[in-house]
């Protein structure tokens, strides 16, 4: 299969599908290609979309490869579709934060660690497809255990689990500086 067609190909799966992509459902569906001359298709799209300004861009994003609008774009296409971004309380971003970085977990775990009933947090982020019970714990009463989603991985613009940011990180982005107070954060490994 010659270049152009293979990269014209993706484009048209890429443009179609409802979610990322991976290498090997790209794969699966263009029999007899060989995956490093789809990765390298992919590489060249993506640098090409970048390079060009366009208004799309091509994005590894939980595990595979998604088009999406260029951020520049952003406010425009807001008021195209009308719609105000979904939003999430404080109690559910702490909650989902605690999850993501503690995965698996349980539910009486989170609520060790929040100090509050979390029922009604959990089920909002099961009905939104944040999380999903992922297995039972071995211990009386096999509670779930609670992990992420890919749906996760997209809200975050995240390629996997890996990419999630150190604590120092977020300390730098969310907290306002105070003269004279700091205030003691854990790492993750020890939340």
């Amino acid at each position: 299969m010659e270049r152009d067609e293979l990269r014209s190909i993706i484009e048209s799966l890429l443009f179609v599908s409802q979610g990322p992509l991976t290498i090997q459902r790209l794969g699966e569906v263009m029999e007899g290609v060989e995956k490093d001359d789809i990765r390298a298709t992919l590489d060249e799209l993506q640098a090409e979309l970048e390079n060009a300004r366009r208004g799309v861009r091509l994005v590894e994003v939980a595990g595979g490869y998604q088009l999406r609008t260029a951020k520049v774009n952003a406010d425009w296409v807001k008021k195209f579709l009308g719609g105000r971004p979904a939003r999430m309380g404080r109690a559910t971003l702490e909650t989902l934060a605690i999850i993501a970085y503690r995965q698996p977990i349980t539910r009486a775990e989170i609520e060790a660690i929040r100090g509050v009933d979390v029922d009604g947090v959990i089920n909002t982020l099961l009905d939104r497809s944040m999380i999903r019970a992922v297995a039972r714990k071995d211990v009386p009463g096999r509670p779930f255990l609670y992990g992420t989603t890919p749906e996760f991985l997209q809200m975050f613009n995240l390629k996997d689990l890996t990419h999630l940011p150190m604590l120092k990180e977020m300390e730098e982005i969310t907290l306002p500086e105070m003269p004279g107070e700091e205030l003691p954060l854990e790492s993750p490994e020890d939340c």
